[in-house]
């Protein structure tokens, strides 16, 4: 058998990474691979979703006020054991959960990250078998360590992200993180159940073809966000179109082809949701801080997405985010509303 020691385990990435930094203590390294393994948990789940009885509406309601998918309560709960039973997480935060849950026991009192996820982003496609994901993202708490973790760990802007990354459970399953160094993706190898480097260094090309948005909500766009959607369906081969519309409805698979082949994603505040839909914390943050590594560009409309400082676990935002050429394409129509 011929082992190729060319293919990194992101177990293997993440030492590395340490060995750059002698006085590392690994505990976000450690938290990392945590979440690669509920990942991996949730990644046989979803894999086998139609044949067990974890489909459909488990019959509550989450404090978006949107229908819980039973799958997504199996994904919160992986993520909640596995952090907490590892010693690198103080506490968690989750779209699913009415409020932040501290760990309050010594050794997660002593840890110094808080983790912030979308447990399973895009799960009103789970019935009709659309690529779904994860989102996370991890703050240095700022309480004192020995203490239990409080909001004001969570309530961070998202300028402060240690890290942030997302899984896609797709035809294959791959799980990108971001820090301050660098983007990689790392595939899943289903043959020796580990994550193996894919896609290191990304960067998202500077402009690119492709923009995402629901264009039945088109009348209910300020009118800065019309002026861009019909620049996009007008562009031609000589100002570097035509441009295409794709638009899944899974943010996580939306947002990884626009990072990896150009484009950008555009979820804009309608007259029913003025303050936007999605939510800055477990969505909008991380992606922000993922393409900002990368090279692109991430807004509200009217401020830097990282700048925002968050009042509450559970604020929604408009949210735009892509090429950086495109981005700044768009904030000159987004002038307009000003």
């Amino acid at each position: 058998m011929i082992i190729n020691r060319r293919v990194q385990t992101l177990d293997e990435f993440t030492i590395q990474q340490m060995r750059d930094f002698p006085h590392a203590t690994g505990e976000l390294a450690g938290l990392l691979r945590d979440i690669g393994l509920s990942a991996k948990r949730i990644n046989v789940e979803v894999n086998k979703a139609g044949l067990v009885d974890i489909l459909g509406d488990a019959g509550t309601i989450n404090v978006q006020g949107e229908d819980v998918k039973k799958l997504d309560i199996y994904a919160n709960n992986q993520f909640m054991g596995v952090l907490k039973h590892g010693i690198s997480c103080a506490g968690i935060a989750s779209e699913e959960l009415d409020d932040f849950i501290a760990f309050d026991d010594p050794v997660s009192n002593n840890s110094k990250y808080v983790c912030l996820f979308d447990p399973l982003d895009g799960s009103g496609n789970i019935d009709v078998n659309v690529s779904i994901g994860t989102i996370f993202s991890v703050y240095r708490r700022i309480t004192a360590l020995g203490t239990p973790a409080t909001i004001d760990d969570f309530l961070q802007p998202g300028i402060k992200q240690i890290a942030a990354g997302y899984v896609v459970y797709g035809s294959s399953t791959m799980l990108v993180y971001a820090t301050r160094r660098g983007v990689n993706g790392f595939t899943l190898d289903p043959s020796i159940g580990e994550f193996t480097m894919s896609h290191s260094n990304i960067q998202c090309p500077p402009t690119g073809r492709i923009y995402s948005v629901n264009h039945g909500n088109y009348f209910q766009y300020s009118k800065g966000v019309q002026q861009y959607i019909q620049r996009c369906q007008q562009k031609t081969k000589a100002d570097g179109g035509p441009y295409t519309q794709r638009y899944i409805g899974s943010m996580v698979a939306d947002v990884h082809r626009n990072l990896i082949k150009g484009g950008i994603f555009m979820y804009p505040s309608t007259i029913d949701k003025p303050k936007g839909k999605l939510r800055l914390l477990y969505e909008c943050n991380p992606f922000a801080f993922i393409m900002e590594v990368a090279g692109g560009n991430a807004t509200n409309g009217t401020k830097r997405i990282l700048d925002v400082e968050p009042t509450e676990l559970h604020q929604r935002s408009s949210f735009f985010v892509g090429s950086k050429n495109m981005m700044e394409e768009l904030e000159e129509c987004l002038n307009l509303d000003l």
